[in-house]
């Protein structure tokens, strides 16, 4: 029967899929994201390519094509995955990049068309008509994705009042009412440009509606085996937050304001770190959520002030508060704990979560400009887990400060965790 073969194809389809992107999220420590990222951009043509031109029967009368069921609904199931495990302003760099690229697209394919062009072959022309067609829905379609991301991060952090910490449960209702919303928005633009009837909506929608459920399925496994986290955060933003974390700092400014923040750096101050750390950790240990501390400390930073002066000194500290905050992930605080140690409370880091984004304040700092360069400014960073090295503050903090000081024992410039020492200098 065709139609059952079409169907098991399509989930073969969806295993490979799957199976393919997640390793390379899994990979990202190693790799970096940017494999992760010009996969999606690939398939986004793909899938786009096969919208407007590839359908095929399923049984029950269903008639969808691959590329709405198995790669854009993959794709955003993916993206959900990079917010749980990354933040907000992650997701929106693969996003940004394929509006830019597919608007490029567009504009280029328009200049191209007025060219005179020569025949390789009789009858082998380059068909700018379709080039078109798919610059139009791809355009549209990275819009609509837009507006997809942020619905889905909004509606899968509300969905931990209506389920818990049911991993499943949360990302299927996500992924059906997100795809829901998409394949009616995807449909304006495919009957503008490509005529499609109501059959293809429905049809594609109750296609989608299965493949939400696999890949919840697929996505939990992945979650809870491979990356042993379920949840991100445990607030639920507002539709301005989300904008605001998508593209400002905002939430962290706003802390600021509400808070106590040091008047040199801006960071916030060591008050805040008392009554905002002390509760975070406690929090973190009472749900079994991880929880990373790291202190900061500058090397040799009195004989940058002696070289310099107190005034360039005062700068250079802004300059590496400045570096901190903008490593550190949004969800992060950085507090000035006194002179020129600063502290990073990291909800939900561990392990090599913890290690990547110290070894990312230590490189950074070390790149921020002096005005000689014979002085290079570095940092000692120690770090320490909960609950995995302490479930309470006060032993946690003691124990960052212990490997803070040996890291500056080993030769300063280095992270310690308590594990091997696996610094890259540069």
């Amino acid at each position: 029967m065709p139609e059952l073969a079409n169907l098991l194809l399509l989930v073969g389809d969806a295993l490979i899929y799957f199976g393919a992107l997640a390793a390379l999220l899994r990979l990202r420590r190693r790799i970096g994201l940017g494999a992760f990222f010009c996969a999606l951009g690939v398939m986004h043509f793909l899938e786009t390519y096969l919208a407007s031109t590839y359908y095929v029967a399923l049984p029950l009368g269903v008639v969808t094509s691959p590329g709405s069921t198995v790669l854009f609904t993959g794709k955003l199931m993916m993206l959900l995955l990079l917010y749980i495990r990354e933040d907000a302003v992650v997701v929106r760099q693969p996003i940004y990049g394929l509006l830019f690229g597919n608007v490029l697209l567009f504009g280029l394919a328009f200049v191209m068309r007025h060219h005179t062009l020569v025949a390789l072959t009789p009858g082998h022309v380059a068909d700018f008509g379709f080039l078109n067609t798919m610059g139009a829905l791809m355009v549209w379609g990275t819009a609509v994705l837009f507006f997809d991301c942020i619905l889905m991060i909004l509606l899968y952090e509300r969905t931990r009042t209506w389920f818990g910490e049911r991993i499943l449960a949360r990302l299927a209702a996500t992924g059906a009412l997100i795809l829901s919303f998409d394949q009616a928005a995807f449909f304006i633009g495919l009957h503008a440009v490509t005529g499609a009837g109501l059959p293809v909506l429905i049809g594609g929608w109750i296609a989608k509606m299965g493949a939400v459920a696999l890949y919840s399925v697929l996505a939990t496994v992945y979650l809870v085996h491979f990356e042993q986290a379920v949840g991100r955060r445990r607030d639920e933003p507002r539709i301005w937050d989300v904008f605001d974390i998508l593209t400002y700092r905002e939430r962290y400014e706003d802390l600021l304001a509400r808070t106590g923040s040091d008047a040199l750096t801006g960071a916030l101050d060591r008050h805040s770190l008392e009554a905002h750390g002390r509760r975070a950790v406690e929090h973190a240990a009472a749900d079994g959520r991880s929880l990373a501390l790291l202190v900061i400390d500058i090397d040799h930073f009195k004989e940058f002030n002696d070289q310099f002066g107190h005034a360039a000194g005062d700068h250079m500290l802004k300059r590496i508060a400045a570096e901190i905050m903008a490593t550190a992930r949004v969800t992060d605080y950085t507090y000035r704990f006194g002179g020129e140690e600063f502290v990073v409370i990291a909800d939900g880091a561990k392990g090599d979560d913890a290690r990547g984004l110290a070894e990312r304040i230590r490189r950074n700092i070390a790149g921020a400009a002096v005005r000689d360069d014979a002085m290079r400014v570095t940092a000692s960073i120690g770090v320490a887990i909960c609950p995995s090295d302490a479930t309470d503050y006060d032993t946690l903090f003691d124990i960052a400060d212990k490997r803070l000081y040996e890291a500056k024992a080993a030769g300063r410039d280095r992270v310690v965790d308590g594990r091997p020492d696996l610094r890259q200098v540069g």
